[in-house]
């Protein structure tokens, strides 16, 4: 029996209660049923979920509950991504210790979620911080270095000043920390790198495997990994008899090579300054050139600046020489870490050249047309012409020209045709204390040696200083930077930089497939069964980092045989953000919306319903006040609709005959049964839960018209109610469990029924209403049967008056009959 008035909070704090109590969302392995993974991309506990959280978790529960009434085994699981340089921050700002700083905010984040009726089974959570997980994340850092993937190499890295840490390179935007927003410098370190590289190729291939992937993140992946066919060519340093290797895509263009561009980063530097007359002043260049960020030194719209360095190599096909040059555009983790300058041939080698009076040679025209060097003032880059000043390659089509340059480079012994990357190895090394110890023990007589997998996890001592400085926490121990070697007995030191915390993300979606392991990362068995997930759910922003270590991290572990499947995830839904006022949602804009104030005052199932229908999941979604207040509105109107009929529904009339039914009735089964077409359609296949809460609003109306009527069809209303308040179950859980036991079912819940389906004959129509045309102008309405061929529908039009009066005394030329639509008469 329901009360009169809807009481969501009285409603919603009793239903997440019972849920809860009785672990109503546990989930076990049953073979009997089809399984469906449905993973939301797991937290940072910064403290407070957001509207984004909000939104992210309230899709994936959708689709999780709809995969349960569909008859699916659902794993819909939740956890922490819990390492990260903000819990560091705290301690040091706050003196409050990573570790509880970091478990009191997932305390008060778990009870967040859980006021919004998410159906998660809780049993299967993971934390990332805690040692029963960072165990299997060292233990994986070990296998990956047994398989030759983790390596320990010098190179210069990016350095974020105010987060004292090493950044990827994907970590890096626009120049700035993605964490603090700060500058970020470059600076020579001994680091950690996985060798994601080894599977540049895979990694690309595979994509194309992803059928359910937005076609916008395989693009980011593909231009990420950034795969190119060309030549490396040897050229010779006869001064310091030594020589420097380039990569071009473009070997056509070889024999207009008149200076060579190296980074302040290449080994060659050093060589070229000893004994140099100008070696200061390189020098001195060179630190100018470091200091700038990646991104400065490559836009387009930087400077381009260099300095000579008074040696020349030579152009292997020509003898000429060619002038180095140190320059302020070229990085060294690319390619070769040198690149040959073809003036005629690129707009910024141009703009270099013409800056500092370098030779420019024409090696290539249009077809057909000679181009004059003195009448030149830009490159020439288009995609087509005809090799020129090019030996015994003149004149052959610049495409021809390329293949054939190349095979003369291989014949001649200094040049080899090759596949290159965009695509670094993925550095691992952060210089901070809160995130997974890297198992190594550095030994005076055995050098790097692995900690014994018996001995993990290496545990975060709490004996350390969070002093801001060049060196790392963990340096601070004592207890934790001593030990013995566990080969020799030596003493020896422990590493003191930690893990990438996207390393602790790359694998979690596996380990809720058996989180209690405490012998395994995970039961192959039960992976098994759960993988891959199905449905992955999270922002676009995690395009490149997140989801391809996610991708690697999976080969890895198929190639040692952890796994016998190729991709984590099978499908994936990038949601747009919420945005308020045109931006963003920030507490600097002063537009934050709490989502605790928005469930005080209306409820988790209204937030819900409201961000589910404000726009479809892909797209931003822009908040709006009096859109939550119209979600409430709807909520009351199912609530009285459903209060309005409870007598009719306590008679519990199930069922009726077809023949007997009024036209109202048919009119509401009709909307019924194409609601239901429509819902199933657009959870099911598409995720534009949008209109699916429009069509179930506007079901909702037709129950309003048909009450007013006042004669009932009690089986009728019973399937209709019924039904509505099944298909609105994932969308608003409490609400719909709450009318469901009090009106239809007390002994059963609204989450364990079967989804509905339609009937076909259901939506067919016994008559239909088309509209009538003479030349195309609209002469009347006919309401016709709905099975009228065309030739009837063009009697029926012929022998109406209002298109007799319109054709007149003209001649019928046609008659075009769209049935079920309309009659258009063309007469002249």
């Amino acid at each position: 029996m329901l009360q009169e008035k809807y009481a969501p909070h009285d409603i919603e704090s009793k239903w997440q209660k019972y849920w809860e109590e009785n672990k109503t969302f546990k989930v076990e392995i049953d073979k009997t049923k089809p399984k469906s993974y449905v993973l939301e991309m797991f937290p940072y506990p910064s403290g407070n979920l957001h509207m984004g959280h909000v939104r992210n978790y309230s899709i994936g529960d959708v689709v999780a509950r709809f995969r349960t009434m569909k008859g699916f085994n659902v794993l819909h699981p939740m956890g922490w991504d819990s390492f990260g340089m903000p819990a560091e921050n705290a301690a040091i700002k706050r003196g409050i210790p990573p570790k509880t700083w970091t478990l009191d905010n997932i305390a008060n984040m778990t009870r967040q979620q859980k006021s919004l009726g998410l159906s998660y089974d809780w049993d299967r959570e993971v934390t990332t911080c805690k040692e029963d997980y960072y165990k299997w994340t060292e233990w994986f850092f070990e296998l990956f270095y047994k398989r030759g993937l983790a390596v320990k190499k010098e190179s210069a890295v990016n350095w974020c000043d105010t987060c004292n840490t090493v950044l990827a390179n994907e970590q890096v935007i626009d120049g700035k920390c993605w964490r603090c927003d700060n500058d970020v410098r470059k600076k020579n370190l001994s680091q950690w790198f996985f060798k994601i590289t080894d599977y540049a190729e895979e990694l690309l291939k595979d994509l194309d495997l992803l059928e359910g992937w937005p076609e916008r993140v395989k693009t980011m992946q593909r231009n990420w990994i950034g795969r190119s066919e060309g030549l490396e060519l040897t050229f010779q340093i006869p001064a310091l008899n030594d020589e420097v290797v380039v990569y071009t895509t473009r070997a056509d263009t070889a024999f207009g090579v008149t200076f060579m561009a190296l980074p302040p980063e290449h080994p060659l530097v050093e060589k070229i300054c000893a004994n140099n007359p100008r070696a200061e002043e390189i020098k001195a260049f060179c630190d100018k050139v470091r200091n700038q960020s990646d991104i400065e030194r490559t836009s387009s719209e930087s400077e381009k600046e260099g300095m000579y360095t008074g040696i020349d190599c030579v152009n292997p096909f020509t003898g000429r020489k060619v002038e180095m040059w140190i320059t302020n555009y070229v990085l060294y983790d690319y390619g070769t870490g040198a690149v040959m300058g073809v003036p005629t041939g690129d707009q910024r080698d141009w703009m270099f050249a013409t800056k500092y009076g370098i030779e420019k040679i024409v090696t290539l025209c249009p077809i057909g047309q000679e181009l004059k060097l003195e009448e030149m003032d830009h490159a020439y880059e288009e995609k087509s012409g005809m090799v020129v000043n090019s030996g015994k390659f003149t004149g052959m089509e610049m495409h021809e020209a390329l293949k054939a340059i190349s095979l003369e480079a291989e014949k001649l012994g200094f040049g080899k045709r090759t596949v290159n990357y965009r695509l670094r190895d993925w550095l691992i090394s952060r210089q901070r204390y809160w995130g997974a110890p890297i198992p190594v023990i550095y030994c005076p007589n055995c050098g790097e040696v692995l900690v014994p997998e018996e001995d993990l996890p290496v545990r975060l001592p709490e004996d350390v200083s969070f002093t801001a400085g060049a060196k790392s926490p963990l340096a601070t121990s004592e207890e934790f930077m001593h030990c013995k070697c566990p080969k020799c007995g030596a003493d020896s030191i422990r590493e003191t930089d930690t893990m990438d915390t996207f390393l602790c993300s790359s694998w979690y979606y596996l380990r809720y497939t058996d989180p209690k392991n405490a012998e395994k990362c995970f039961d192959k068995d039960a992976n098994m069964y759960w993988g891959p997930v199905d449905q992955y759910i999270g922002g676009i922003e995690h395009a490149i980092l997140h989801l391809l270590y996610s991708r690697f991290f999976l080969k890895v572990l198929r190639d040692a045989g952890l796994v016998d499947y190729d991709e984590p995830f099978s499908n994936l839904l990038t949601q747009g953000m919420v945005i308020k006022d045109g931006a963003k949602m920030s507490k600097s804009l002063g537009n934050v919306v709490s989502p605790e104030e928005i469930l005080e005052k209306y409820g988790a199932d209204t937030a819900r319903l409201f961000i589910l229908f404000a726009a479809p999941p892909e797209r931003e979604l822009d908040w709006s006040d009096t859109g939550v207040e119209g979600s409430f509105r709807f909520l009351n109107r199912v609530w009285r609709i459903v209060y309005s009929f409870q007598s009719v529904l306590e008679e519990k009339v199930t069922s009726y005959d077809v023949a007997t039914l009024t036209e109202a009735d048919k009119d509401l089964r009709r909307l019924l049964h194409s609601t239901i077409k429509k819902v199933t359609s657009d959870i099911d296949t598409r995720f534009n839960f949008n209109t699916a809460i429009s069509a179930m609003m506007e079901l909702v109306n037709g129950l309003y018209a048909y009450e007013a009527k006042k004669a009932f069809n009690a089986g009728l209303v019973y399937e209709a109610l019924s039904t509505l308040v099944k298909m609105l179950a994932p969308f608003v859980p409490h609400i719909t469990e709450e009318i469901w036991k009090g009106v239809f079912d007390a002994e059963s819940s609204v989450h364990d029924q079967v989804w509905p389906s339609y009937d076909e004959e259901a939506l067919k129509v016994d008559n239909v209403e088309i509209v009538l045309q003479v030349n195309g102008k609209v002469r009347g309405r006919l309401v016709v049967p709905a099975a009228a061929t065309k030739e009837e529908l063009e009697q029926i039009a012929l022998n109406d008056a209002g298109v007799k009066n319109a054709v007149g005394a003209a001649t019928i030329r046609k008659v075009i009959c769209v049935p079920g639509r309309l009659v258009n008469v063309v007469a002249k």
